[in-house]
């Protein structure tokens, strides 16, 4: 069996991992998981004739198979609900004792995660057997050769085939027909606020929920808590390239889709200059001149996500954070940050389109997947551990809950215990106008234009000029020909 770079079950050690930024990435604008699809296809085909001989070169010497698992650990180290649902899974699984498993986390920032899971994935004596992969990266690890198709495993699948999977998370993991990986988490983004600040700053009456209906309502609200609430932090949101995808989807996407705008035009096309572009880039700058943001060094570093949903948040130091429902999970008796009544200490409202035109609120939704690299030498056995780990008897509705995440099962959806966490009932209708990235393999590199071009006005850069290096770095990476100008 081929060596893997990995930790043991029995250690308690976390991997830790040096990384350059993800504004390294964001700066050349190549995408973190790019490769030519020749060396990609090369190294495919090497893995594929390999992976039998060593399978059962295994099961001829009598040792167990191996499973190396990797997955992106934010700092909570075992703590964290991924590694919990890993090792219960495997705990309770009927096949521990013929498979041994690897974890090989990957101890680093959201952006850093996806640099160093496309260096192991590209490389068969580092690659792991099975890894999260976040679904916007996904269709550019299938494109580059990466991932395995799963279509033959599927459709053995039952679970998979008799409707226990939404559909629009099947299709999330779909690339061009085949399937890429299990989704086992999505979400929806919106407005949390913590309900006395803006009591205090008079933007809601006690007891009532906040509902803005336009972006200048949400600005209203930051300038009453900078004016009322002195030594709070009036508004948040993910701002640099060092907190990767959260800026792009969770920030600039959220905006963008707001003004009725979308990043590719009706002919497949990036938009690289619009009106929409320059709206989305206003508010960000209103937020930051105004004084409603963090300090700069707060938010432009890889662990900004953690110290507004772990720290500024839970104690009453941030009026507002645009983020996703799985902040909540940091909240819970088993999170990293519990508070106990934050079921009504906090709110949540949907984020208003720019100007309250139709739908009138907008939301983006993302998710995670379970996938089996192209290189891996245990594809059949993996694909059982990921069925068992996506069984909501074994071990699954225990992780969703412990995540703050919403479930991707349909089942899991209607069990009364599911149902009766705080705020999922609300994330869950944003689903109603919810929308997503585009599925398509060239978004990871202009999401670190994208990053950039954030981070740029958000130090300093004027709006027109942070706007014609963006389409300068976008048509660097799709070409002249794939670009257009509104």
């Amino acid at each position: 069996m081929k060596a893997k770079k990995v930790l043991a079950l029995g250690l308690t050690a976390a991997m830790a991992i040096s990384l350059a930024a993800c504004g390294d990435a964001a700066t050349t604008g190549e995408a973190p998981a790019a490769a030519s699809s020749a060396a990609a296809a090369t190294a495919s085909a090497a893995a594929s004739s390999a992976a039998p001989a060593a399978a059962s070169s295994s099961a001829a010497s009598g040792e167990k198979q191996k499973i190396s698992f990797c997955f992106r650990d934010d700092g909570q180290g075992e703590n964290s609900p991924l590694y919990k649902w890993i090792k219960a899974g495997y705990d309770n699984w009927d096949k521990k004792d013929q498979v041994e498993i690897d974890f090989a986390q990957i101890t680093a920032s959201e952006g850093d995660y996806f640099t160093k899971i496309a260096l192991e994935l590209a490389d068969p004596g580092t690659c792991p057997d099975l890894v999260c992969e976040d679904t916007f990266q996904l269709p550019n690890d299938a494109a580059a050769g990466y991932l395995t198709n799963l279509n033959d495993y599927v459709s053995g699948y039952e679970d998979w085939n008799n409707g226990k999977y939404y559909d629009s998370m099947k299709n999330i993991v779909t690339v061009d027909g085949s399937v890429y990986g299990i989704p086992y988490c999505t979400d929806t983004r919106g407005l949390w606020y913590n309900r006395k600040i803006l009591t205090d700053a008079g933007v809601i009456a006690e007891g009532a929920d906040w509902a803005p209906k336009t972006w200048a309502d949400v600005l209203a609200a930051c300038k009453a808590i900078k004016e009322k609430c002195p030594d709070v932090v009036p508004f948040w949101c993910n701002s640099g390239t060092a907190t990767g995808e959260a800026t792009s989807m969770q920030t600039y996407e959220m905006l963008l889709y707001g003004t009725g705008e979308r990043l590719l035009d009706s002919n497949g096309k990036w938009i690289v200059k619009s009106k929409g572009i320059e709206d989305s880039l206003g508010f960000i700058n209103d937020i930051y001149t105004n004084g409603y943001g963090p300090d700069l060094d707060l938010v432009l570093n890889g662990q900004a996500s953690n110290t507004s949903a772990r720290d500024y948040f839970p104690n009453d130091k941030l009026g507002i954070s645009l983020d996703g429902i799985w902040i909540t999970g940091n909240w819970k008796d088993t999170g990293a940050s519990p508070v106990a009544d934050y079921a009504t200490k906090f709110g949540l409202a949907a984020m208003p389109t720019s100007e309250g035109q139709d739908p009138g609120n907008i939301s983006l939704t993302g998710g995670w997947a379970l996938s089996i690299p192209q290189n891996s030498d245990a594809k059949d056995i993996t694909f059982e551990f990921v069925k068992h780990l996506m069984d909501p008897d074994a071990c699954y509705l225990d992780t969703i809950l412990a995540q703050g995440n919403i479930c991707t099962r349909t089942d899991v959806a209607d069990l009364d215990e599911y149902k009766a966490q705080p705020f999922f009932q609300e994330a869950t209708q944003f689903l109603d106008f919810s929308d997503f990235r585009p599925q398509n393999d060239k978004y990871s590199s202009v999401s670190t234009c994208i990053q950039t071009m954030v981070e740029s006005v958000v130090t300093g850069t004027s709006i027109s000029d942070a706007e014609a290096q963006y389409a300068s770095d976008v048509a660097a990476v799709v070409g002249n020909d794939s670009v257009v100008e509104q």
